[in-house]
Formats: structure tokens, C-alpha cells, sequence
């Protein structure tokens, strides 16, 4: 917001409404007003159409002017909110938009977004184990409640958010008072639970924590009263049994069961350690039809709920365009309170044009990004990151939507193994082998019924504007073949032309020729390319220009910035056309800035690209999206590895945007967000010939791929990479590939790949009189070797690496090499001679401020220590590693020095120690899938010949 008034404003809904500026409080005129303000500002941030701000406000109920009302309202507040806005200049605050009504709330202005902030907070601190600061950041949020939403006012909008945002309230009450029991504070607790439960009867955790209050406080007879109460009144009241976590702390009670008094209230199984995702896209505000495929989704949890032995999964199968989609995510919206452990979804690009349909492992991945699992707990294996994903799912409601499968091989991975889960899987295939191995329940959703595409075109126009045109209504149905794409986008073409007959409208799809044969059926006249090929025609020359340019993108989707230089335009006239694409139906936004073309208007892109541009326009469009996608992720890897070696890289070409980013944090975003898409690119500039876009930008992947251990995609686009730079006949970007297929293959303990590649770097390296790449291959080869207990040429490749640094004065490579010589000493038995390298390499890590490299080093000292004999001096540096190893959240780093500090307590007769640490490392090993695992439970067994690894 610019201007005096717009930063000092300050918003409260979270009781009655109330706007400060500074200090002082606002007044606002009618009910109707604050009414109004009240509904925007609960979609604070996301723009409302005029069509939806009327029924938000007034419902079914719409007063004859209503369109007139609600402009006189916005132009009140806009009065009150920015008094020293001239009424001729346009308003920052409430402005209108191509979408509609945006009123702009920055971070920290509204009460309910602080609150969920604090919220979040909170869940962070206690996944990091902080249960004080989380029990302080939620009395933060709780804090800020003044009573019920917008307490005074009513709309359906503000109703239905009410209702929703009270429940989150008692939800968020009832955390806290969780946090507070695991810190000990039960007494305190015991009356306000019990007033708790006297206002909400019917939440059964506020009753399972109260009973554990009282329990806790000594008051064991209490606690059992308290089950018997609750059970009577879900008796009288449902005529149901206590839950599960009811009868379970109930049990536990009647045994004194020791869990109990713990401060990790482990048997309250209805408090989530997790996340709850909350993944469905954007239902349609229209919905028309399909009443008995509704009804057999809703059987489907009264399946569920019946409490079978298998997963529900149902396989809703259909032609391209027929509204699959569309069904599985506005039943998901109407059920998702049955599924509260949260609603995945997925688009699997099974039918991709571009033929890049989605890995199960890449799917997996996201699966456990959304439950917010760390990077470094993610098992190395596919097979270890599915099960970790199905542990997740295990005993939690939760709703799965696989979107576009191509096959039952596609969906099988990503199957939950808990009866608790329902399985949506939407496909253009039949997959017939998933209804008969895993026993799917098909369901085929065909063409809408000529009454509901006329119900359809009623809810978007009007039942008078249909009535009054009967004979070009049923004309447009048959036209668009009863296609809900297909009359989606004659119907948006309609409604933003008010005064076009709808004749007229029939009479243009009748004269359209062409189509997308795939999709004509036997007994239409034409078919959608015709509807697709007269609404992009009435849209605006750069919204045109630039949906024929996005068929040149690889997918999945696309952000303003990428499109701005694909359509060589400003950011602001591409988010403006961009915004009429997805008015049209022509684009569709599935999450904040984030773009996706369907796979029919995909294809139809493409052609028109082909068709009407030359090859010169086509490879200089392609080469401006790739050059974005380049030195976007040149400057965010810069972001996020500042001490890493950058290549030299070309400046934008002319026409291209890169991204604006200046923190650590965006940056993981940005690569986070961008990930599909930029494995994508790389493989199409390959293909596409665009080899030093190619190699170049799998480079810039380097580093965010190996830190989130997606390894397998690390090879992947090395290898394209190493292809590309093969065929461009350039030396130095073969070293470079070489050398990023090594260090993917050597995470996946392919050691023997790793190596040949390796030395196929090396030999590039010397070839080009490359010292700093000679230095690195000959460090990454010690490293590669210490696992194959061959030390002694490890310390050679270290030397190496070192007297080349020296050369170049290279200093953090120095520093890494330093402690390689260090350690590969200690190794082989000269731990003085190691523990000088060692302490050479730790002044230059801290000089540079290289917490990883200090935590590495550390640890060679604790080695070289524990071999002289100096155990305590080991010990202590053994946990200087481990804080930095732990800071910085290296959990595989921090596993190998558990172990080394387990054997230096199991040589001073430390046994306990020894075994408690082993323990810990054992645990993080496990939980990462790393091999190393069974060498510890080796030594935990007696197995294991512990001199040997000393």
C-alpha cells in the first residue's frame, strides 16, 4: 500500500470488526458497509469477481440493484481507508483488477493471518522439540481472539467463515493445552478443561485431555469419572461409543499404565505430529450435474467408515476434457472434514503432450514434502521413501487424489497401506489392472446429459438469458458435444459479453472449421479445437501472442516470470494476459501464480506455435525461456552455495526476466517451486539442440537437488547434461557433468560408477590444465575410496588435491583438503601428523565461516585424539561436531561421529555410553535408509569386530 494512510492500517476480525490507523480507530458508515469490508477481508490478498462478492454478501437474497450497492460500498470504504486519495487517481488498497475485487493487506496487518502465523510458528518450534516457545506462540495467537468472527455481522460468506474459523480456534485451544500437558503443567489445567468440555461436549479430545490432566494431578478416580461421563452423554446424545483415543487412555488409567505419567503425552493419538496438507486445487463455483457419480463418492466413505480391511480406491476413468478432474476435487471440498490428517493431490501429467509424466518417486517426494518431513530424513531408496510415506499415512483419515494417471504401474507406488485412506485416481485409461490386483472400484464419467450442459450454461449466465434463447442453447450443447471444457469456455465467452446473442454465439461455433480429431465423436459435427480456436481469437493480441508461445513450454507449469520472457513482454502486461487466459478457461491457475495449460489446450498451443511462426521466432522464444530458467537458478544457487566455484556465465539475452531474489530462503523456494520444471527444461534443451543451456543448467541444479536428496534426479540431468556437452564438443562442460553423475552415483553408493566418472573428470581436468577441477576430482576420489577401506590411496588423492589448491590459492578448497590429508593420516596411523592438518584446516573453515567444514574437521580431530589415547580430548570434539552437524541439520554426518564417539566411550569402559550413542546413530540411519545402519547394530549385537573400526 503506498500513500500515508496505507501502511498505518491495521484490520481485527477476530471479533467484531475493527480498522485502526495509527492509534485511532475508524468509523465506518452502514451495516452494509462493514459487512462488505468484512467479506473482503477475509479474502484479503485474492482478488473477488463482482458475481462472487454479491453472493458472499447478500446469498440468494440479492437486492434489484445490487451491482449498484455494492460499487457505492467499495467507493465508502474506499473514502474511509484512504481519505487523502485523490478519488481520480487509482486505489493501491482496493483496487479492481482483470479478476475482480483486491483488497491488499500486507504481512502482519490482519489479526486472523498473525494468528495462523503464530500458529505455524508454534508447530515449528514443537517439531524441533522448543515445547515452550510453541506453548508461547500459541498463548500469542489465542490471545488475539475478541470473540467470534466479525462478531455482528451476516452474510453467507461471513457465516460459513465463522463457523469454519471457530472450529480452527477450539482446534488451536486444544493444541495448547496439549503443549502444556507435555510440560508438566496439569494442575492449572484441570478447571479450564473442564469448562472446555462443558461448552463442547462432543470433542472428544478435550475429553481424552482431561482426563489425562486429571490422572497426571494424582486424581485417578476422576479421570475414570470423566471417561464414564463422556461415554454417557455420546450414548444419550449419538448413541455411540467413545472413539479410539477415549477407550485407549481409559485403558491405560485402569492398568496405571507408566507411558502415562511421561512428559511426551504419547497415548493422546488424536494430537498430530505432523502437518495436515491441505493440497485439493480450486473448486469450480459452478457445478452442474452428476448426481449418481456424487453418489457413489459419497458410498464410498460410508465404505470407508464401515471399517474394511482394505484401502477404498476408486478409478474414475473418462475421455480428455469430460470433467474427471473437475468431479474428484468438488466432492473432495464437500467431504474433506471426513478426512481431518489432511487431503494430498497430484498431477501425475499421465498424458502429458510433451511425454513427461510424473515419476512415482517424484510424486512420493512431494507427498513427504507436504507432511514436511526434513530432507535429511528421507531414505536414499525409492522403495525406502514409499515406505516412509506409507508409515506416515498409517491409522490417519486422509484423502488421496492421483490426478492423470497414465497406467496402474504409475499409481501403484503412491497407494497408501491403512484402511483409514480413500484413493481417488482420475485417468484417461481404464486401468483395469488396478481394479483387478488391488481391487479398485471403476467408475466412468461420460459426456454431460443435455439437461445438465443446459444447467451448466443456466448457473454461468443466467436461467432468464437461457430461457429466452432456447433453440441456440440446445445448438451450443450439441456444437460443444456436451463437453464441460468445451461449454466452460462458450460460456465465460457469453457472460463477458452480456449483450451478444446467444444465436450469435451458436453461430460462430457453427461456422468454426478444424478440430482435435483425437476427441470427435462419432455423432458431433465438430469438435473443440473449433471453440478452443474462436475464443482465443477475441481475446486481446498479447494474450493471444502469448498462449500460441506457452505451447513451447516443457511443463507442468509456469510462473509470470518464465512467460514474461518466453513472450519477450513486460511482467505486467504478461500477468495481465495471463489473467485473461485463465478468465477464458483457456489457462487455469492451480495455485498463487502458478499456471497450468490443459493437456487438449496444450496440444492446440503447440499446433497454432507451429503453424504460425517461423522457425527463427520459434527458436528465439525458446531460447529467451530457457535463458530465464538459467540464470534464475544460477542466482538462487549462488544464494544458497556462495562459496562454490560459478561458471562463467553470458548475461540475459535481450527479452529475458530472471527472477528477483536476494535470500537464502527464497531461493529453496523458488528451486522448490520450479523443480518439475526445470528438470524438464533440461531435458528439453537437449532435445531441442540448445546444448550450453543444457549442461549449464543442470550445474545450477547441483547443489539444491544434493541438499534435498533428490539423487536420482541429480543423475538424471547430469547425464543429459554430459550428452549435451558431448555433442557441443566442449572439454571443460564434460569435466563438469562427469563430475555431477559422480557425486549422484557416490550418495547412492554406486561406487564403481562414481569412480569411472570421476576419473573421467580427471582426466578432462588435467587435459584442459584445469588445477581447482584436478583438486576437486582428487578430493571427491579420496572420498569415494575411504568406503572401500582403501586408505592409503585416499590419502594420495587428498595429497593431491591439496598441493593443487595451494597452486591456485584456492581457500576453501584448501581448507576441505586440509582436513582430508588430516583424516586420511589419522587413518593410516600418523594421528599427529593428522591432528596438524586437521588444526590448519579448522582456522581456515572459521576464517571463512564455513560451519560444515568446521563440523567436518572437528570430527577428524576427535579420531585422531581417541588414537592417541586422549579420550576426553576426543570426546569433547566429538560434540563440537555434533552441535555443528546438528545446526545445520547434516543428519548422515551426525550419525558417522555418533558412531565414532560410541567407540571412544566403549574404549574407556564406557559401556552404557557407548551403547546409548550407537543407539542414536543407529535411529538417524535408519530413518535415512543409509547402509552404514547395519554396521552398528552389528556392533550394538557384539558382532562386529570394534578394533576393526577404531
Amino acid at each position: 500500500m503506498s500513500g500515508q494512510s496505507g501502511p498505518a492500517l491495521r484490520f481485527g476480525v477476530l471479533g467484531p470488526l475493527r480498522t485502526w490507523r495509527d492509534e485511532s480507530e475508524l468509523v465506518f458508515g452502514s451495516l452494509q458497509q462493514r459487512t462488505v469490508l468484512g467479506v473482503l477481508l477475509l479474502q484479503a490478498n485474492r482478488p473477488l469477481s463482482r458475481e462472487r462478492l454479491i453472493d458472499a454478501i447478500w446469498g440468494e437474497d440479492q437486492p434489484t440493484y445490487a451491482l449498484n450497492l455494492l460499487q457505492k460500498h467499495i467507493s465508502g470504504l474506499r473514502r474511509v481507508l484512504e481519505p487523502e486519495r485523490s478519488p481520480r487517481s487509482p486505489s493501491e488498497l482496493l483496487s479492481w483488477t482483470d479478476t475482480g475485487y483486491l483488497l491488499t493487506v500486507p504481512p502482519g496487518r490482519l489479526d486472523l493471518h498473525v494468528f495462523e502465523t503464530e500458529v505455524e510458528r508454534a508447530r515449528a518450534a514443537r517439531l524441533a522439540g522448543d515445547l515452550r516457545s510453541a506453548a508461547k506462540a500459541l498463548h500469542d495467537a489465542l490471545r488475539l481472539w475478541r470473540g467470534p468472527v466479525c462478531e455482528g455481522l451476516a452474510s453467507p460468506l461471513l457465516d460459513a467463515e465463522r463457523d469454519r474459523i471457530g472450529e480452527r480456534q477450539i482446534d488451536v485451544v486444544e493444541e495448547r493445552i496439549d503443549v502444556e500437558l507435555a510440560l508438566g503443567d496439569h494442575l492449572e489445567l484441570v478447571s479450564e478443561l473442564r469448562a472446555l468440555v462443558a461448552d463442547h461436549p462432543l470433542r472428544e479430545r478435550l475429553r481424552v485431555l482431561l482426563m489425562l490432566a486429571l490422572y497426571r494431578s494424582g486424581r485417578q478416580a476422576e479421570a475414570l469419572s470423566a471417561f464414564h461421563e463422556a461415554r454417557e452423554h455420546l450414548m444419550d446424545e449419538l448413541g455411540v461409543e467413545p472413539g479410539p483415543a477415549l477407550r485407549r487412555v481409559h485403558g491405560q488409567i485402569l492398568v496405571a499404565d507408566p507411558a502415562l505419567t511421561g512428559a511426551a503425552p504419547q497415548p493422546v493419538q488424536t494430537v498430530r505430529r505432523l502437518p495436515v496438507p491441505a493440497q485439493l486445487p480450486y473448486g469450480l463455483a459452478h457445478f452442474a450435474g452428476r448426481h449418481a457419480e456424487l453418489d457413489r463418492l459419497d458410498a464410498l466413505c460410508l465404505d470407508e467408515r464401515a471399517g474394511g480391511r482394505a484401502v477404498v480406491i476408486n478409478a474414475i476413468g473418462g475421455m480428455a476434457g469430460v470433467g474427471k478432474t473437475t468431479l474428484a476435487v468438488h466432492w473432495a471440498h464437500r467431504v474433506r472434514d471426513r478426512f481431518p490428517d489432511g487431503q494430498l493431490y497430484v498431477n501425475l501429467r499421465g498424458f502429458d503432450p510433451g511425454g513427461s509424466a510424473m515419476e512415482p518417486a517424484e510424486a512420493i517426494r512431494g507427498f513427504l514434502d507436504a507432511f514436511a518431513v526434513p530432507p535429511q530424513r528421507v531414505p536414499i531408496s525409492v522403495e525406502g521413501q514409499a515406505a516412509l510415506y506409507r508409515s506416515l499415512l498409517a491409522d490417519q483419515r486422509v484423502l488421496i487424489i492421483l490426478d492423470n494417471a497414465r497406467n496402474a504401474e504409475q499409481v501403484r507406488p503412491l497407494l497408501p497401506g491403512t484402511p483409514t485412506c480413500l484413493v481417488l485416481v482420475t485417468s484417461r485409461d481404464q486401468l483395469s489392472g488396478l481394479v483387478v490386483a488391488e481391487g479398485a472400484q471403476p467408475m466412468t464419467v461420460d459426456l454431460l446429459s443435455a439437461a445438465e450442459a443446459r444447467q451448466l450454461l443456466a448457473q454461468r449466465l443466467g436461467e432468464e438469458r437461457v430461457r429466452a434463447e432456447e433453440e441456440a442453447v440446445g445448438e451450443i450443447v450439441t456444437l460443444c458435444a456436451r463437453l464441460p471444457l468445451a461449454l466452460a469456455i462458450v460460456a465465460a465467452r457469453a457472460a463477458t459479453n452480456p449483450r451478444f446473442p446467444l444465436a450469435l454465439l451458436a453461430g460462430e461455433l457453427r461456422e468454426a472449421k478444424g478440430g482435435l480429431d483425437a476427441f470427435r465423436t462419432a455423432d458431433q459435427s465438430t469438435d473443440i479445437r473449433s471453440v478452443f480456436s474462436w475464443s482465443l481469437r477475441r481475446l486481446s493480441d498479447p494474450a493471444q501472442r502469448l498462449f500460441i508461445l506457452l505451447g513451447l513450454h516443457p511443463g507442468p507449469d509456469t510462473g509470470t516470470y518464465a512467460a514474461a520472457s518466453l513472450a519477450d513482454t513486460p511482467l505486467l502486461e504478461t500477468g495481465s494476459a495471463m489473467a485473461e487466459l485463465a478468465a477464458a478457461h483457456l489457462l487455469t491457475e492451480h495455485a498463487p501464480g502458478r499456471f497450468v495449460l490443459h493437456d487438449l489446450l496444450r496440444a492446440y498451443s503447440s499446433e497454432l506455435a507451429r503453424a504460425t511462426r517461423t522457425g527463427a521466432e520459434l527458436r528465439a522464444a525458446t531460447s529467451r525461456m530457457l535463458d530465464h530458467y538459467l540464470q534464475s537458478a544460477f542466482l538462487a544457487d549462488r544464494l544458497i552455495n556462495p562459496l562454490r566455484d560459478p561458471l562463467l556465465l553470458a548475461p540475459p539475452g535481450q527479452g529475458v526476466t530472471p527472477i528477483s531474489i536476494t535470500a537464502h530462503d527464497q531461493a529453496m523456494e523458488w528451486f522448490a517451486a520450479e523443480h518439475a520444471v526445470l528438470l524438464a527444461a533440461v531435458e528439453q534443451a537437449h532435445d531441442e539442440g540448445y546444448d550450453l543451456h543444457g549442461w549449464q543448467l543442470a550445474w545450477t541444479l547441483s547443489t539444491y537437488l544434493d541438499r534435498r536428496g533428490h539423487w536420482q534426479d541429480l543423475a538424471a540431468t547430469h547425464r543429459t547434461a554430459l550428452a549435451s556437452a558431448l555433442r557441443s564438443g566442449d572439454p571443460a562442460a564434460q569435466a563438469l557433468a562427469h563430475r555431477g553423475i559422480a557425486r549422484a552415483y557416490a550418495r547412492l553408493d554406486r561406487y564403481e560408477e562414481a569412480h569411472r566418472h570421476l576419473l573421467s573428470a580427471l582426466a578432462l581436468f588435467e587435459e584442459a590444465g584445469d588445477q581447482a577441477g584436478q583438486a576437486y576430482a582428487h578430493r571427491s576420489l579420496a572420498s569415494l575410496l575411504e568406503p572401500q577401506g582403501r586408505d592409503l590411496e585416499a590419502l594420495d588423492h587428498a595429497q593431491r588435491a591439496l598441493d593443487l589448491y595451494r597452486r591456485v590459492d584456492h581457500k576453501a578448497g584448501l581448507a576441505d583438503a586440509l582436513n582430508a590429508v588430516g583424516w586420511f593420516h589419522a587413518r593410516v596411523g600418523d594421528h599427529r601428523q593428522g591432528l596438524a592438518c586437521c588444526r590448519e584446516a579448522l582456522a581456515l573453515h572459521e576464517e571463512l565461516d564455513d560451519e560444515g567444514g568446521q563440523a567436518e574437521t572437528w570430527d577428524s580431530l576427535g579420531y585422531a585424539y581417541h588414537h592417541l589415547g586422549d579420550h576426553e580430548q576426543a570426546v569433547a570434539c566429538y560434540h563440537r561436531a555434533l552441535d555443528l552437524y546438528r545446526k545445520i541439520g547434516d543428519r548422515y554426518n551426525e550419525a558417522a561421529t555418533l558412531s565414532h564417539l560410541g567407540d571412544t566411550h566403549h574404549a574407556t569402559g564406557r559401556g552404557e555410553a557407548a551403547e546409548r550413542v550407537w543407539r542414536s546413530a543407529l535411529t538417524i540411519l535408519t530413518e535415512i535408509g543409509h547402509g552404514e545402519a547395519e554396521q552398528i547394530a552389528g556392533r550394538l549385537s557384539g558382532r562386529t569386530d570394534l578394533a576393526h573400526h577404531a
